[in-house]
Parts: structure tokens; sequence; C-alpha cells
């Protein structure tokens, strides 16, 4: 152990003969405790919110989707259906069409998405955890399920023989036009059943068969305009990735659910950094008080510094020992910070309902334990720790040591 490391802890241990001194190190001592618990706890919150929303925003996001570059929609020829068969880390996978259309519905008119999907489309998303009211839809049928807001908007019951959903999309070509038959393709549709997702996909989107869409739009009987895969546990994504990319030619874009969502995820990340930078400046501040701490530890020991001059410490010695004793109040405090949050956040996540902090009756504000924030949070303490004690020690002089 060197000279300045154990008079560090010397001191770090002992208390002063002047109840002020000790009590500001008492208040810095608490405010790195602080500090740090709550920076961890704001994190983990933080963290939470974030897993919580991406649940509901991706639930029916597959793991990879393949869309066309060039145009709205391409062929999957049988060949190349079987050679992603044949693809180690595909469980499943689905051919999806997703086209703007018009729906209507006694007397009511919305301009929705549909999303055609084979029958393989169960297998991608858990389609069960989705449907609010009635069943999915039946393959090669021309049943939908419809979004809750569609519903409302609308006004769509559920199995409702007596009604029709129709829906509406514009034909392709050029000329003029004579006739409403001429400039849409229509066809009729019963509904099954209502999905809730997220506010977004509720109020926007409409689910069918995949051949009524390829129908309402025409298309041939391989044209789709993306597919959706369901990897399995473990896969290497980007491995599958590549496979995929091959299979399907340099013409198709994969996307991962983050890439899907980018928006969101650059937005939350946004906020997380937000939120951090706010609390690490509040940080900032309380170590100010390890700062003023040190500064009156210097001037208590005076006489103690000036013994250790002369008895052959060096200036550089007598200012590593603050340093060191800096440093070591800020570990150690933002550990005991740590710990204590920790054991919050476990409480929060394991611990009965009657003692959690909840948003509503049933629900518990969500929070998540990631270690990185413990790792993140260690480091803050440290440096900013590292920073105020080298501030602080800096102001040991040789004259104030001979003054002394």
């Amino acid at each position: 152990m060197s000279f300045s490391l154990y008079i560090a802890k010397r001191y770090l241990r002992s208390k002063s003969t002047n109840n002020a001194i000790n009590f500001i190190t008492y208040i810095a001592i608490v405010g790195i405790i602080l500090g740090s618990a709550s920076l961890f706890i704001v994190l983990s919150g933080f963290a939470g919110l974030r897993d919580f929303t991406l649940a509901f925003t991706t639930v029916i996001d597959p793991d990879l989707k393949a869309e066309t570059s060039i145009g709205k929609s391409f062929i999957l020829e049988p060949n190349l259906a079987k050679q992603l068969n044949e693809i180690n880390g595909i469980a499943s996978y689905s051919k999806v069409i997703e086209e703007r259309i018009i729906a209507s519905f006694d007397g009511n008119k919305q301009a929705l998405y549909i999303k055609g999907v084979d029958a393989n489309y169960k297998f991608v998303n858990v389609v069960d955890s989705i449907i609010w009211r009635g069943s999915w839809l039946t393959d090669k049928t021309n049943q939908v399920v419809v979004g809750d807001g569609v519903s409302n908007s609308l006004n769509i019951g559920v199995l409702d023989y007596g009604k029709r959903v129709s829906l509406f999309v514009p034909k392709p070509g050029k000329g003029q036009i004579t006739s409403i038959q001429q400039a849409f393709n229509q066809v009729e549709a019963i509904n099954v059943g209502v999905f809730s997702v997220n506010e977004n996909l509720n109020d926007s989107h409409i689910f069918s068969s995949l051949e009524l869409a390829q129908e309402l739009l025409n298309y041939k009987e391989n044209q789709i305009t993306n597919i959706e895969f369901r990897l399995t546990e473990g896969a290497d994504e980007n491995k599958v990735k590549s496979q995929i990319q091959a299979v399907l030619g340099n013409n198709i874009t994969l996307k991962n659910t983050a890439q899907l969502n980018d928006a969101l995820y650059k937005m939350l990340n946004t906020e997380n950094l937000a939120v951090y930078l706010i609390f690490t400046l509040i940080l900032i501040i309380a170590f100010f008080n390890v700062v003023g701490s040190l500064i009156m530890m210097m001037l208590d020991k005076k006489k103690s510094l000036n013994t250790l001059f002369n008895v052959g410490a060096t200036v550089k010695d007598i200012r590593k020992i603050f340093f060191l004793q800096g440093t070591l109040m800020s570990v150690f405090g933002g550990l005991i910070g740590l710990v204590v949050s920790t054991l919050l956040v476990l409480f929060q996540l394991y611990g009965p309902d009657n003692m959690k902090v909840m948003i509503t009756q049933t629900l518990a504000y969500p929070v998540a334990f990631h270690a990185k924030n413990l790792v993140i949070v260690f480091l803050t303490i440290t440096v900013l720790g590292i920073v105020a004690s080298k501030i602080a020690s800096v102001r040991i002089t040789k004259n104030m040591i001979k003054t002394s």
C-alpha cells in the first residue's frame, strides 16, 4: 500500500475535531449516495417505460421484414420460396400485401391501409393476443379484421352478415373516366373481429386474407409487397439476413424491428440521453460539496500536513492524499447508492403489489433492471469524483504547507 493511499484512508475514517467539517463531509457523502441512487432509479424507470412502450408498439412487428426498393411490389417465384424454406434460422415467414385503400360501411367512408396476409401470418405473429372482439380471419375468404379505432369511426360491428364492408382502390390506367366502376376496383368483405395494438394501427389498419388483397389490387398470384420473417430462438440475425438477401437479391431491402420503428427508437434514445444529462448536471452540483469538504479538511489538517512535509513527503504526495480521499469518498458513496437503488428497483419488480408504486390499481410503475445502467452510473460517479478531487487537491501549495 502506498504512503498517500494509507494516509487518505486514515483521513477518510477519522473524524475532525471541528464538528462543522464533519457535518460538511457527511452532507457530501449523503449527496453522492442520493445522487447515484436517484440516477440509477430514474434510468431503470425510463428503461421500464421504454420496454412497456415497445411491447405495445412492436407487438406485431416481425424479426425481419423484406421490402422492395423498386416500385411497390415484387414477384416471389416458387423457387425462391423453396430456397427461403431451406434457410436455417427462419421459424416461419408470411407473404404480405400492404396498400392504401378506401373503406365504406353503412354510409361512412375512411382512407385506411389494408394488410393482406397468408395463412402463415399467425405463426409469424401471435394474432390471438391482439384480438379484442370476435376472432381472426379465415384464410382465402372475404373476411376482414379491423382496428378498434376503425370500428368506432365506421361503426363496424362483428359478424354483421346483413351489412358488408366495401373496399375500394383506384384503378391504374389512363384516359377519361366516365363512371365510378371505371375509376375503382371494389370488393365486399365481412368483418369478423376487432384488434387492438396501439392508437396508430387501431385507427388506420384493416387485415384481410392475401387473396382478397390481391383481388382488390389486381395483383398476380405471387405478387406481394413484403415478406415478414420470424426467426428461431437464438438465431444469428445478421447471418440469416445475409442468406435471405442472397436469395431475394439486391432489389430487396431487409429491416429488423428497430429499423422498422426507427423514429420511435430515436425518440426514446434521445429522451433517455436527456434524462441522463439532466441528472448528471444535478450530480455535478452535488459534487461541489465534495470539493468544499476536501478544502475544509485541508485547512483543518494544516499542522499534520506540515509534519508530513518535514518528514519527507512532497507536495505531490500530499496532493495525492486528498485526491485519493475524494476519489474513495465518491466511489464508496456511489457503491452504497447503487446497492440501495438496486434493492428498490428489484422490490418494484418482484415485491408484493400492495407495497409497489402503482400507476393504476392493477398496473405497477414499470421498471427494468439493466446491468449497463449500473455501469453507467458507477462510471459517472467515479469520473465526477476524480474531477472534483483533482480540483480540490491542486489547492495545496508549498507555501500553504510551510505556513502551517
